[in-house]
């Protein structure tokens, strides 16, 4: 297995902090997505690059044993209880560089070819029981966007990671940096492993005119002010439609009203949603006719003699 410096992947350097890696993973990955370039073989090659040095460096635990042991990060564990530290041995070897007394290793043996180092280290027997290890295979981690329209109905999507095809049902109500486990979805175990998984971060993008809260939405409403000193009827847009509501006479601009149960789907609990507060913003009417400035007159003076 060659050597792929994932830190060149994601072009960043090795002093890149956790915030940093997934900036430049968002970046690179929305670059190079297939769903943006299609029958793209170069871009999908790369796209899958991406997500491998992501998986690698967003985890601190692994992103450690990979600046250690290079290629061979998966067998770190095992490197551990042997007591072998790659770093010594490379020191050794360079000290020992074409000695006549080193009878240890070759001359071209190579500090970083660390699988090669501990099979000679422990023989066959050490290769026989490691290839006999069962290892759980890389778990994958994905962005999926979403607009507020859509994360409010359970429905079905499909979305490409490492290449493959993943079709899955998104129940609604997901909320913003939400992450689901799709379990046995990421790479393939060794030797019998299980599978790893797959990790979903959903981004929420609100294109609509109502602020979510949780499960509770919210949205200013204009009223005109004829509605608002008489009192009438108005219909208010909602994800579930429009509902008629009434509106008592008198009423004030900056009012709050309650939409019980009209608000955001509460997740993974069947019919059951927060509320929708509405605030009234009175509209002062414009453009006004000769005729209608003389009838506020006429109001004004009544008010005025009161």
């Amino acid at each position: 297995m060659d050597y792929i410096d994932y830190y060149k992947t994601l072009e960043i350097t090795k002093a890149a902090t956790e915030a940093e890696i997934k900036k430049a993973y968002r970046k690179l990955a929305r670059k190079y997505h297939p769903d943006l370039n299609p029958n793209d073989k170069e871009a999908e090659k790369k796209f899958k690059e991406i997500n491998e040095a992501n998986e690698v460096l967003s985890n601190p635990e692994n992103r450690k044993k990979y600046d250690k042991y290079g290629k061979d990060w998966k067998h770190a564990d095992e490197f551990e209880k042997a007591g072998y530290d790659p770093n010594q041995q490379q020191q050794y070897s360079r000290q020992q560089k074409g000695s006549q007394d080193f009878s240890g290793f070759g001359d071209d043996f190579s500090g970083s070819d660390f699988s090669d180092f501990f099979n000679s280290m422990y023989g066959g027997g050490a290769r026989n029981s490691r290839s006999q290890s069962k290892y759980r295979g890389q778990d994958f981690n994905a962005e999926l966007q979403l607009d507020l329209a859509a994360a409010y109905t359970t429905h079905k999507q499909s979305l490409t990671v490492n290449g493959k095809n993943i079709r899955i049902t998104i129940p609604a109500g997901v909320e913003n940096g939400q992450i689901i486990k799709i379990p046995g979805h990421g790479g393939p175990g060794a030797n019998g492993g299980p599978n790893g998984d797959l990790f979903i971060t959903f981004i929420i993008e609100n294109n609509s005119d109502f602020k979510r809260e949780g499960n509770n939405l919210y949205a200013d409403i204009d009223l005109d002010l004829y509605t608002a000193i008489l009192g009438g009827e108005m219909y208010v847009n909602t994800f579930d439609g429009k509902v008629k509501i009434k509106v008592p006479e008198e009423t004030q601009a900056g009012t709050k009203v309650k939409l019980k149960g009209k608000g955001f789907p509460i997740y993974k609990k069947e019919n059951q949603f927060g509320d929708l507060y509405i605030t009234y913003k009175v509209k002062t009417p414009t453009k006004l006719s000769q005729k209608e400035k003389e009838l506020f007159k006429e109001l004004a003076k009544i008010r005025n003699h009161e």
